[in-house]
C-alpha cells in the first residue's frame, strides 16, 4: 500500500508540475503512470470467496512421529490472480517436508491440493486456519482475509507398558477384576473354607477337611478379584520440578503418569486424572478405551507452573476421589508433603508414591567436584529420611532414578507374580 500511494503522490506531483508550467514533455511522463495505476484497478481482485478444508494424517502422535497436513482449497468465486496461502500453526511445530505456504493462480471453481509434514514435542496443538492474500499481476491492489480451518494434534507422552502393578486399597468396586477384594468368593487364591452348600462345584469340595469331620462337608472358598478406583495425581509445581522446559524432571513425571494410566486401566479399574500446580485441571474417573485417551489428552497438556495457594500439596482436593480408594502420588516430593500424605492415609485411602529423584538428576548436570559430590550426598540423606518416614506411615514408595527403565522398576519393587488361575464354575 506504501507502494501505491508514492505512485499517486508522483502521479499528482507530475501533473501538478505539467499543468503549472505547461510543460507537455512532463504531462507525458505521467501518462505511464497513470495507466500503471488504472490497470491495477481494472484488474484489482474482487472478494475473497474461497472454502479451505483440512485433513491430518494423524490426531495423537508420540513426540517427533511426522504428521502430514493436506489442505484443499477451492475457489467459489471470481478467479484470481495471485492468490498466497499460509497455513497458521503452533511454533512448538516444525515443518520436516514441504512448506506452509502456497502461491497461485486459482479460476474460478478450481481447486488445489498441497501437503507438508511436521512433528512436534508433546504438547496439544490447535490449526486455527489459514492466511489469505490476493492481489493482481502489477501487485498495486491487495486484499487480505483469514479463514477458519480448525483442527487439532495431540502429542502424548511416550510410554512403556507396565504389567501387574500390586495394590491393595481398602474397597473395591462391584464389578470383576485383578485386585484382591477381601471378600470369599469365586476367585484364584485360596480364602478360608466354609460348610459344603448345594450347588458347589464338586472342584471346591475340600476332602482332606471334610474326611476329619465325618458330619459335615467343607468347600474351598478364594478371594474374590474385583476392579478398584484409582486416582493419578500428577504434581506440577515448578518449585519441585527441576529444569527447564522440555528438560525438566516433570517430563518424566508425566510419562510415569502416562504408563500407570494406561496400565490400571488396562486391568480395568475406573481411574480419574488430577493435575497439580499452577491451577488444578480434574479427569474425571472413568473405565475403558475412552478414558485412556481423555487421560493421555490431559497429560499432552500438562505444563509445570508454580501458585501461591498450591504451593503444597495440602490443597489436593480430596473429596474428588472415593473414599478408600488407591491414591498415586507422581512427584520429586518436599520435605512438607509429609504431612499431607499422612493425612491422606488417616482418612483412609491406600497412598502410593511414584517419586523421581531430583538429586541424582541434578547431580548428572553439574561439574563432578568434591563440593558437588558432598551437597549431593547431604541432600540424598535427607531425602531418604523423607521417604523412610512415608514408608513407615504406611505409604508405599518407589524411589525412582529417570535414567532407569520405570517398568522394569516397577516389576521387580511393586510388580505382582502373574497367579496360576483355576477354573471355578
Amino acid at each position: 500500500m506504501k507502494q501505491n500511494a508514492l505512485l499517486v503522490y508522483l502521479l499528482y506531483a507530475l501533473l501538478f508540475t505539467a499543468l503549472a508550467d505547461m510543460r507537455g514533455e512532463v504531462l507525458a511522463l505521467a501518462i505511464p503512470l497513470a495507466l500503471y495505476l488504472l490497470l491495477g484497478l481494472y484488474f484489482a481482485p474482487e472478494e475473497i470467496n474461497i472454502r479451505i478444508e483440512r485433513k491430518l494424517s494423524a490426531e495423537r502422535v508420540t513426540p517427533n512421529q511426522p504428521v502430514v497436513v493436506t489442505l484443499r482449497v477451492t475457489n467459489l468465486g471470481d478467479s484470481l490472480e495471485e492468490l498466497l496461502l499460509e497455513d497458521q500453526f503452533a511454533p512448538a511445530l516444525k515443518i520436516t517436508k514441504g512448506y506452509a505456504s502456497r502461491l497461485c493462480t486459482l479460476k474460478k471453481g478450481e481447486s488445489i491440493i498441497w501437503h507438508y509434514t511436521i512433528s512436534g514435542t508433546r504438547g496439544s496443538f490447535l490449526f486455527k486456519g489459514v492466511e489469505t492474500h490476493v492481489s493482481d499481476h502489477l501487485n498495486i491492489t491487495r486484499k487480505t482475509k483469514f479463514i477458519p480451518t480448525e483442527g487439532q494434534l495431540f502429542v502424548i507422552p511416550p510410554f512403556t507398558r507396565i504389567k501387574n502393578i500390586t495394590i491393595r486399597p481398602r474397597q473395591t468396586r462391584t464389578y470383576s477384576g485383578s485386585i484382591p477384594a477381601r471378600i470369599g468368593g469365586p476367585g484364584v487364591e485360596f480364602y478360608g473354607l466354609r460348610e459344603y452348600q448345594p450347588g458347589d462345584s464338586p472342584r471346591w469340595v475340600n476332602w482332606r477337611a471334610s474326611a476329619r469331620h465325618p458330619q459335615a462337608l467343607f468347600s474351598n472358598e478364594y478371594e474374590q478379584e474385583r476392579v478398584a478406583d484409582v486416582g493419578i495425581i500428577l504434581d506440577g509445581r515448578e518449585s519441585v520440578n527441576i529444569g527447564d522446559g522440555r528438560n525438566a524432571i516433570f517430563e518424566h513425571s508425566v510419562i510415569a503418569a502416562a504408563a500407570l494410566a494406561d496400565s490400571f486401566i488396562s486391568a480395568g479399574n475406573r481411574v480419574g486424572l488430577l493435575r497439580y500446580g499452577h491451577t488444578l485441571r480434574w479427569t474425571f474417573p472413568g473405565y475403558g478405551h475412552v478414558q485412556r485417551e481423555r487421560i493421555m489428552q490431559s497429560l499432552s497438556r500438562a505444563a509445570i507452573g508454580d501458585s501461591s495457594v498450591f504451593a503444597d500439596l495440602a490443597r489436593i482436593p480430596a473429596q474428588l476421589f472415593p473414599t478408600n480408594s488407591q491414591l498415586v502420588l507422581i512427584s520429586p516430593l518436599q520435605n512438607d508433603d509429609y504431612k499431607t500424605l499422612l493425612r491422606l492415609r488417616a482418612r483412609g485411602y491406600q497412598v502410593m508414591v511414584i517419586s523421581p529423584n531430583p538429586v541424582s538428576y541434578e547431580q548428572r548436570n553439574l561439574p563432578d567436584t568434591p563440593e558437588t559430590r558432598l551437597a549431593a550426598r547431604i541432600l540424598d540423606m535427607e531425602r531418604q529420611m523423607l521417604l523412610l518416614r512415608l514408608r513407615r506411615a504406611g505409604v508405599q514408595v518407589l524411589d525412582w532414578d529417570v535414567n532407569l527403565p520405570l517398568d522394569r522398576l516397577v516389576k521387580s519393587r511393586l510388580g505382582r507374580p502373574p497367579t496360576t488361575r483355576h477354573q471355578v464354575s
